[in-house]
Formats: C-alpha cells, structure tokens, sequence
C-alpha cells in the first residue's frame, strides 16, 4: 500500500544516483580502464533492475521503499547485526576489487557465454528479490520488527524461511563470472559466510520477537536452499 510522502521518491531515486559513481569505482578503477565491456554490461543491467524495482515499489508499496532507505550498519539496532554489516560491506567490496584486478592483470579468462550466464544469475537474483519484496512488505533492510507485522508463510517464504537472501546468493554468485573473472568466486565465499551469519542472528532475533515465527519455522524446513539447507 503506497504512502503519501511526496519526498520519497527524491530520496530513493537521488539514493539510487548517488550509488553509480561508487559501483562505477569498485567496477573500473581495479581494472584499471574504462575499456571493459563485462563491466559496462554489468553496470546497465545492475542499474536497469535497480531501477525497475524502485519505480515498481513506489507505486505498489511505497511503505517498503521507505523501509529499504534505512541500511547499513549504522541503521541496524542489533550489535550483532551492525558487526555483520560491516563484514559484509567489506567482503562485498573485495568481491568487486578481486573481480576486477583479475580482468585487469588477466589472471583468468571467462568465456563470453560464462560472462552472459553470469549476467543472467545476477538478473535472476534480482527477480528473486523482486518477488519477495511484493510478497512481504515487512521486508526492511534491517534486523526490526514493524507494528503490526507478520509471519509471511506463502509465495517463496513457502519454500525457503530467507528466500530474499537466496536471490542475494544468486546475484552475487554472478557477479564475478559477469565482471569476468574465476577468481572473483574466492572473494564470493565469505560474502556466503557473511550472509549465513546475518541469516542465523536474523533467525534468533525473529524466535524472540515475532509471534509465530517458530512454528513456522519448524514447518518449512530449509533456510536458504530448496532440499539443501
């Protein structure tokens, strides 16, 4: 459900250009030219998602939009989750900086068809994201609780109790493969350990504040990944 407040959308959109100069930085400045066509590809189809999404959200749940603004780990109230922020933060960096040296120095070569598949994880990912935002309106950048939420059972949430993190998985899975590089994917394992972090703090925090999480949480099994974990 929208919400009147005529300065949102020039918050999230002028968040949203403000992002493209430092995701333009972490993306070229370790390769060291502007001449690298996975990561101008990258960037378009990052920013385009990113842009679909925000223009959807403002109109079908602008509540959301709001919610997504507060982020990072001054945002975060949890200590716990303020850590893991930071951790995150710097393993997402090194994801983009290790991509990026390596296409540079070519201490790898990823096939064109390998750099489009990567691509297409990162555009899946999003779409994960997308779904989950419209399935659950609770869906805040941070560890809170909102008046009058919750438990979401249904859409993704039937499959997986943290379906929005496994389209993070996806998208930064792709990340590296999309920039070109396999050695990108050594940088891709602690954002995994970080997630999985943030993911399990998450899980306790909802155990003592959200009615009704552990019963759901016993009824859908896997966390993360369908009949894996």
């Amino acid at each position: 459900m929208a919400v009147s407040d005529p300065t949102l959308a020039v918050r999230a959109w002028r968040r949203l250009l403000g992002f493209i100069p430092f995701m333009a930085v972490l993306v070229f400045l370790p390769a060291g030219t502007l001449h690298y066509w996975q990561g101008w590809l990258y960037l378009a189809l990052f920013f385009a998602c990113c842009a679909l999404t925000t223009a959807s959200l403002l109109k079908r749940d602008s509540a959301l939009v709001a919610r997504r603004l507060d982020v990072g780990p001054q945002a975060e109230r949890e200590p716990a989750q303020k850590r893991i922020q930071w951790f995150a933060g710097l393993s997402l960096c090194a994801l983009y900086i290790v991509s990026g040296l390596d296409w540079g120095r070519a201490w790898s070569f990823v096939p064109v068809s390998v750099v489009l598949i990567g691509d297409l994880l990162m555009v899946l990912g999003f779409a994960v994201m997308y779904r989950v935002f419209r399935e659950n309106s609770y869906a805040a950048a941070t560890v809170t609780i909102t008046e009058g939420q919750r438990v979401i059972a249904s859409g993704p949430y039937a499959r997986v109790r943290h379906p929005m993190y496994s389209g993070v998985l996806l998208m930064f899975l792709g990340t590296p493969l999309a920039l070109g590089s396999w050695w990108g994917l050594a940088a891709f394992i602690p954002t995994v350990a970080v997630l999985i972090a943030r993911l399990r703090d998450e899980e306790q925090f909802l155990m003592r504040n959200l009615a009704g999480y552990g019963a759901y949480r016993d009824r859908v099994r896997f966390r993360l990944l369908p009949g894996l974990w």
